[in-house]
């Protein structure tokens, strides 16, 4: 029990790689700039996640682990990611609460997806942490902080605690330092939300001192503050190990404080029980922790990125506009059947998960009465859904140009998604994506997406597809 004079420290690291594997065949490609490595996440997992791992760290701190890294460890990183799990096990069996964080599962801005898709990736990212970590989370990463009240609603609804945001995305009184703090919902009911310290995170993240006076800056930090309070340290984990090489040290010494130091070290799942929150805030909609345009970045283009980012507003049409077309074409077909579209998908996590085959799960649904051929048809448009909610992921709109493998990514996700319609129902999508894409146009090479998707179909070492190129579908699972 701490003493009264004491506060608290929480350290939550965002552990997260974008999608790096071919998405046709689901290999992962040779990445030179990392070498002496295969490709990044082999280098990162080298200078960071091993090491933080080794030093026993994860049990420590508060923490995410996106599902396209988690997969990637799980399969090439066994024992560091075997170190992961453990670490929350042992966290739960101590405090009968987890100390990691759900995320929703595509890395997708909640704020600029449909509701629908908002509540699908929040519960594909629970029901994949309960698959990962054996327990339920409380809280839940919101990528890149991206929030309005409809995501908040969404986060309720799906019965978690809390998020976490940065101190520039609320409005009132943040007397209690981190937290936690209310928000009022719609429905007359709260969300908690605990509020990163936003100069200290981006001094340990751009600025990071040196491991023997890294705690002595925390504790100067805290004495200055009520005693008692949380301060939330929340950034990126790759920060510590392989942005800054001393990072591990500097994070061994800051979750290993003396009987001398002003603050012990907390997690926010354990904090809430013990502090339940007592003052209301407001969200500031439509904000982000790495952006301040209200989410240009990844809708309009904004000066977050340098060059022309018109194409960004053409890309996200595009998608929406082929979503749309997916959407009622698979909710046709449900619907058809009795059944409510959007609850099924949801329920599809159990097959992406590996919990129970295709037909089993249709047979739940009481499908199972239904000719292989139409079983196949439903399959094929659930795993439709699949790749057109991977379009979304925010990678492809973060950076600068077009041509970048990111934007590739989502324009391959898009191939798969309109191939798997067209083999389930025969509507063939390809035309209408293919000529919003022409809008799309790279600043540096001025090639249009249109261009760049005949580019990805011909590049296809794959079998032959009905889009006039050639591909296998192959699922990379990054649940």
């Amino acid at each position: 029990m701490a003493s009264s004079s004491r506060s608290f420290l929480c350290i939550h690291g965002h552990f997260y790689q974008p999608p790096r594997e071919d998405p046709f065949s689901g290999e992962y490609r040779i990445e030179p700039e990392a070498a002496p490595f295969p490709n990044w996440n082999a280098r990162i997992t080298a200078e960071c996640y091993a090491p933080i791992a080794n030093a026993g760290i994860f049990e420590r701190i508060s923490f995410n682990l996106g599902g396209t890294l988690a997969r990637w460890m799980d399969r090439h990183a066994g024992e560091t990611y075997g170190k992961i799990v453990e670490s929350v096990g042992r966290y739960y069996r101590r405090f009968n609460l987890v100390n990691g964080l759900a995320q929703s599962v595509h890395h997708t801005i909640l704020p600029l997806a449909r509701g629908r898709d908002k509540r699908c990736q929040i519960r594909w990212g629970i029901r994949s942490f309960e698959s990962r970590f054996g327990h339920r989370p409380d809280g839940i990463w919101l990528p890149e902080m991206a929030v309005d009240y409809s995501v908040l609603e969404a986060v309720a609804e799906s019965g978690l605690w809390f998020v976490v945001l940065s101190d520039e995305q609320v409005r009132g009184d943040l007397s209690a330092g981190a937290g936690p703090y209310k928000v009022r919902l719609s429905t007359d009911r709260f969300v908690t939300v605990f509020i990163r310290d936003r100069h200290l995170s981006n001094s340990f993240s751009f600025n990071m001192p040196a491991p023997k006076v890294a705690r002595t800056w925390i504790n100067d930090t805290v004495r200055s503050r009520p005693s008692g309070g949380l301060t939330l340290l929340a950034t990126d984990g790759e920060t510590f190990g392989h942005h800054h090489r001393h990072g591990v040290d500097v994070l061994q010494e800051l979750t290993s404080p003396g009987i001398h130091d002003a603050y012990e070290i907390t997690t926010l799942g354990h904090h809430l029980r013990q502090h339940p929150p007592a003052i209301e805030v407001e969200v500031l909609e439509n904000t982000a922790w790495s952006c301040m345009h209200n989410l240009g970045r990844w809708a309009t283009g904004c000066a977050c990125t340098a060059g022309c980012g018109y194409w960004k507003g053409a890309l996200r049409r595009a998608l929406d506009n082929l979503s749309r077309d997916i959407d009622e074409i698979y909710a046709n077909a449900v619907r058809s059947r009795d059944l409510a579209p959007w609850a099924l998908r949801d329920d599809y996590i159990e097959v992406l998960l590996g919990k129970i085959d295709g037909p089993t799960f249709l047979a739940q649904h009481h499908l199972g009465h239904l000719s292989s051929i139409a079983q196949q048809r439903i399959l094929g448009l659930l795993e439709a859904q699949v790749y057109r909610q991977r379009m979304f992921t925010s990678c492809a709109f973060f950076f600068e140009d077009l041509e970048r493998i990111e934007p590739r990514y989502a324009i391959s996700n898009a191939i798969q998604a309109i191939a798997l319609v067209r083999y389930a129902t025969g509507d063939d999508l390809t035309s209408s994506f293919r000529r919003d894409l022409s809008v799309a146009l790279s600043p540096t090479t001025r090639r249009s997406g249109a261009q760049i998707m005949s580019e990805i179909l011909d590049q296809a070492e794959m079998v032959e597809s009905p889009l006039g190129g050639s591909m296998r579908m192959t699922r990379p699972d990054d649940l």
